[in-house]
Parts: C-alpha cells; structure tokens; sequence
C-alpha cells in the first residue's frame, strides 16, 4: 500500500511563514497601502469594524502558525479534528489567494521595487500555505476514510 504523507519540514515552513505574515502585516497596512489614512475617512464604528477585521485576519494568520509549529504531527494524523483544521486552514489560503486575485489587481501597490519584490514573496507564501494544507487535507482525508 502506498503511503501518503506530506514532509514535516513543509508543514513547519507553513507555520514560520503564516507567523510570519502576522508579523509584517503591519508594517503592509501602514507602509505598503497607507491604510489607516483611509481608515478615518469611515465613520468611527466602520473604523473600528475595519481595525478589528484585520486583528482577526493578523491572529489567524498567527494563530495556524502557531498550530503548524506546535502540532505538526496532530495535523497529519488523520483524525476528524486533522481533517477538519486542515481543512480549514486550507480553505482559508484558497480563499484569500482566489480573493486577492478577483478583487487587488484593480489597485495599484506603489511602484518600489522593495513592495514589488514583496508583493511576489507573499503570494508564493500564500500559494505555499494554500498547497501544504491542501495536500495536509488530502492525506488526511485519506487515512480517515481507510485509503491508506
């Protein structure tokens, strides 16, 4: 019988790199898209709404890091809870990466090379994330149905 498994050093990659797009999505709001400036052309409530959006997209992303980093081996078990985290968490990279394509390419990120240079490592980090917890959701899919 074959054995389906996704390397553990992938899986810690993925978590290193969601910690880290919690870490720099700051410094994109503020520096990349100046996005407080526009943040306070909303209305107070609609601010606060808009700011706490963003913690929540910054603790996810530290969040499935986190996870990632501390229960690598959980996450390829092939148990309900593996499938279903998993699953979520690809879901959620899917989802942003079919949500940036749709909708960013009608903006402009400012033209230095730095934010170009950037704009192209995070997409292959969200293409990586997208792809190791697909592949996680698979795998895990498979041991929890008895295919492997």
């Amino acid at each position: 019988m074959i054995e389906f498994k996704v390397p553990t050093g992938l899986i810690i990659a993925g978590g290193i790199g969601q910690i880290f797009t919690a870490l720099i999505y700051p410094y994109i709001r503020h520096v990349v898209f100046d996005w407080y400036s526009d943040i306070q052309k909303l209305r107070p409530l609609n601010q606060e709404i808009a700011k706490t959006y963003g913690r929540y997209i910054q603790g996810l992303n530290f969040s499935f890091g986190i996870i990632s980093l501390l229960m690598f081996y959980e996450l390829q078990n092939g148990t309900a809870l593996a499938c279903a985290l998993t699953g979520l968490i690809a879901a959620y990279w899917i989802g942003k990466i079919a949500t940036q394509f749709a909708y960013y390419p009608m903006y402009e990120i400012p033209k230095k090379t730095l934010f170009r240079v950037g704009e192209v490592l995070m997409n292959g980090l969200f293409f990586l994330f997208a792809g190791v917890f697909t592949w996680l959701f698979v795998v895990n899919l498979l041991h929890y149905f008895g295919a492997n």
